[in-house]
């Protein structure tokens, strides 16, 4: 296991890197561990409702450069650069084929337990957390990617590998993009956020800042 001063050093080297140094690309194994621990993350019911697409053709990072405001030098220069997908109504809502199948297939549920736990699902959706409209649905799908983009940065600084979270873009444009040149089920699929991976070109403007931990944490 890692120790305490590695795993806080790791921290206080993560910075959101605005430039990387484009002739420094991240080796296959370092990447495929990066997209594991995504993978691995936990999310709401153990429902995965994300998809991930590594974007690394140059023609196609231009396309989202032109509406991506807040990756204007991370595009032309990260090593990978990831779009987090939110899967939509169609595919979480409580009662969707894909669901059972999901819970069929991938959980391995019997037919018994998957309809308890539909039922679960039923009331955790239209009531305990009212996420009970497609606008909802995609928004609770987008809090469980943040977990997996979170832990994706982390063991990349970790492997000192520094990263950039993207929310600096035009959300329908990109989704358009995403339907013509990706052929992705925009009805299914709706981007959430983008996160560039690399090495940084300099080291950063300024030293991290946070408050103290008293005025973060409360203790009762």
């Amino acid at each position: 296991m890692i120790n305490k001063k590695d795993l806080l050093d790791a921290f206080a080297f993560r910075h959101a890197c605005k430039v990387f140094d484009e002739n420094k690309k991240i080796s296959t194994a370092d990447f495929e561990t990066i997209l594991e621990t995504g993978r691995l993350s936990p999310t709401s019911f153990g429902l995965e409702p994300f998809e991930m697409l590594v974007v690394q053709d140059p023609v196609l990072r231009e396309k989202l450069k032109t509406f991506t405001w807040g990756a204007q030098k991370q595009l032309p220069t990260a090593s990978h650069f990831v779009l987090y997908l939110a899967k939509k109504s169609p595919l979480m809502h409580f009662d969707s084929p894909q669901l059972a199948d999901f819970m069929r297939h991938v959980q391995q549920l019997s037919d018994e337990t998957i309809a308890m736990r539909k039922n679960i699902l039923k009331n955790f959706q239209e009531k305990d957390f009212a996420i009970n409209t497609p606008e909802k649905l995609e928004d609770w799908a987008g809090k469980q990617i943040y977990i997996a983009l979170g832990n994706m940065m982390s063991s990349a600084a970790m492997l000192g590998i520094d990263s950039c979270p993207v929310e600096g873009f035009q959300k329908q444009d990109i989704n358009q993009i995403l339907a013509q040149d990706f052929n992705i089920d925009t009805e299914k699929y709706g981007i959430c956020v983008m996160c560039a991976f690399g090495y940084r070109l300099a080291p950063p403007m300024r030293e991290k800042t946070r408050r103290n931990m008293e005025e973060i944490v409360k203790w009762y």
